[in-house]
């Protein structure tokens, strides 16, 4: 029976009141989808990560038992919405714990955050010469004397006044067909819109009178989680405001994988697409509205992202991603005009992708190693993005390899209990003291109600140190009262239930979990050491890009043997510097070059093929490591010593 022929069910979402239409069969994830809803789902709606729940407060419904609903659950008519069909009208109440309210722009604490990490990058290294810039032209109008056409008359000016070589100028059809109808009313004084594009030069737009000051761009970092945006004033280079949001994508699964899948079994890549335009759109329009500018001038938008979010804004075929032998569409994409992709900007503006690497390294790490100008290092540097994946770069000025190896969404906090994003009231840091007291602290100090990427990798370390789990990560049952045996297995609790607020523990499932993650973040940095034979004492900088390292601690990252044990001065926090890649492009033609020579240069390692991969990734699965030399820090006297709350080095 075709949905057209079903019966249309009315269904209401709590606590926002939102309500939606769906037709008899479908389920609570989809109607939650299609009501812009969001409900957390991790494996992309097969029904195995449990984070999908909801409350059915009356109509009729048809769900899948399973294992992960406690008896007390079932009773209350918890279900888990990818699993659960409607069969009549309903109202579903959505946990404050899961909700995320995907379809507005990050407010509070949360904006606060992302403002903060927002890269800085030396953009001086390079000339400031914007990928669209705009010049005023006083032309001489034509004469008996001197006939020369309009068009061929304004390239000799845009010529003229030009730095570099610009003997090859486009114009589209409709701009040319305008041109002299705006020279002559605007006594032949106009400003010229030109963008640079692959090898190109265009004449974008054609203006009366003196424009050139008013020339905006936008760059965008496309997290899979996270979409953030800055505005800059084109003439004066400065970052004029910074938005974030978050990925709405999310509603589709966490990870890219996931919703390669999702597009694949529901014939949905146009909605992929048309959910990260949103959101790249409701940032243009939000930084536009709160600094008084017009989109209209707004003229360039620059992107950097992952392989695969680079795909889905411009819809190109993604399935190959996950699929060997794992190969993009495109790694180098040319500038097309935004309006092509749905991007709101001026009607001619430009859209433009930072290059990737291959499949599983994208325009953000290109981004970020242009950033960090790590290509241009005379010693050895590590590069290192951790999130859903854990990208690595590893080289100098002579030579640069990289991998990716995933290390799942455990860092950002999916597939953990009581594991959430870095947002308001997620434990961010945590610390057990001398007397076996538990100690932590919340993003925005409100009261905890989970715990984000860094307070988890703290509080493995911090476990492991008190010696409540051993060096596989198991429990040790007989050492602490804390220990108990809760709906999973056993569990530590780290937070008491207190009134409304729910007890916050973490589980054996949770610390498997999150080593498995580690030990491929760590295998992946191995291999490329290996392969290379740099050691330890040959780096000169390790850089920690993102948002989970910007707020990791480094002492309890190397205590669980997920960085390698260098001297801590070499370490530097980077923040975004995805966006502040992004930026340096979109500000210097020069940066756009050695953007393009990054990703071409960088030799990449496929880890899926690699020999010596899961081997390493076995050695890691232990806490620090199965080799105890690669960790001396973890050897010394002061190892096993609860510790106090540590912070990182100053300078960074």
């Amino acid at each position: 029976m075709k949905d057209r022929d079903k019966k249309s069910c009315h269904i209401r979402f709590e606590p926002s009141g939102l309500k939606v239409a769906v037709p008899e069969g479908a389920t609570v994830l989809d109607a939650a989808r299609k009501a812009e809803v969001y409900i957390g789902s991790i494996c992309g709606g097969d029904g195995y990560c449990g984070k999908c729940k909801v409350a059915i407060n009356d109509g009729q419904f048809r769900t899948k038992t399973t294992t992960l609903l406690t008896q007390q659950e079932v009773r209350e008519n918890v279900v888990l919405a990818c699993q659960t069909t409607i069969l009549s009208d309903m109202t579903i109440t959505i946990p404050k714990s899961h909700t995320l309210e995907t379809s507005q722009i990050l407010t509070g604490i949360d904006a606060s955050r992302f403002r903060d990490l927002a890269g800085e990058s030396d953009a001086k290294a390079f000339t400031y010469s914007p990928l669209v810039q705009k010049v005023y032209l006083e032309l001489k109008a034509p004469t008996v004397e001197d006939h020369t056409a309009d068009h061929e008359r304004l390239n000799v000016a845009i010529q003229n006044h030009m730095s570099t070589d610009v003997s090859v100028l486009q114009m589209g059809y409709r701009i040319m067909q305008e041109l002299p109808k705006i020279l002559k009313e605007a006594d032949y004084k106009v400003t010229a819109t030109i963008g640079f594009r692959a090898g190109a030069v265009e004449i974008v737009q054609i203006e009366p009178g003196d424009k050139s000051k008013i020339n905006y761009g936008v760059a965008v970092d496309l997290g899979t989680t996270t979409v953030v945006a800055q505005l800059e004033d084109l003439n004066s280079f400065e970052t004029i405001d910074t938005e974030a949001t978050y990925n709405s994508q999310i509603n589709f699964g966490e990870d890219y994988i996931r919703r390669i899948m999702y597009g694949e079994q529901n014939d949905a890549f146009d909605e992929l697409q048309q959910s990260i335009v949103k959101d790249v759109n409701d940032l243009i329009v939000t930084l536009a509205e709160r600094n008084q500018i017009s989109l209209k001038d707004i003229t360039a938008v620059i992107c950097a992202g992952n392989t695969a979010m680079t795909h889905f804004l411009l819809n190109l075929d993604s399935t190959r991603i996950r699929r060997e032998p794992y190969v993009a569409s495109a790694s180098f994409i040319p500038p097309i005009r935004a309006a092509e992709a749905g991007i709101q900007i001026n009607n001619r503006g430009l859209l433009y992708c930072l290059p990737s690497v291959a499949a599983y390294v994208g325009g953000d790490i290109v981004a970020g190693v242009l950033a960090t100008q790590a290509n241009s290092y005379e010693g050895v540097s590590l590069f290192v993005d951790i999130g859903t994946n854990g990208e690595v770069v590893l080289g100098n000025r002579d030579w640069m390899m990289c991998a990716s190896s995933s290390a799942g969404p455990a860092f950002e906090g999916g597939g953990v209990k009581n594991g959430m994003r870095a947002s308001n009231g997620a434990i961010e840091k945590l610390w057990i003291t001398d007397d076996g007291e538990i100690k932590y602290k919340t993003v925005g100090n409100a009261h905890p109600i989970g715990i984000c990427g860094s307070g988890l990798l703290d509080t493995i370390a911090e476990l492991f140190k008190a010696e409540v789990i051993d060096r596989t990560g198991k429990f040790q049952v007989a050492n602490d009262k804390r220990l108990t045996e809760g709906n999973e297995g056993i569990e530590f609790v780290l937070v008491k239930s207190e009134g409304e607020h729910k007890e916050i523990a973490i589980t054996q499932a949770d610390i498997d979990n999150l080593i498995r993650s580690k030990a491929g973040v760590f295998a992946c940095i191995k291999v490329l050491m290996d392969m290379t034979q740099i050691t330890v004492g040959d780096l000169n900088a390790v850089f920690l890009a993102g948002g989970f390292g910007n707020y990791l601690n480094i002492e309890q990252a190397v205590t669980v043997g997920m960085l390698p044990d260098v001297d801590m001065e070499k370490i530097h926090f980077v923040g975004n510097t995805s966006i502040a890649g992004a930026k340096m492009v979109l500000l210097s033609r020069g940066a756009q070059a050695e953007a393009k020579e990054i990703a071409t240069s960088m030799t990449y390692s496929d880890l899926m093929t690699h020999p010596d991969y899961m081997d390493e990734f076995i050695k890691a699965k232990f806490l620090p490591h199965t080799d105890m030399s690669l960790f001396p820090s973890a050897t010394s006297s002061e190892f096993g010593v609860r510790s106090s709350e540590t912070t990182r080095p100053s300078g960074d």
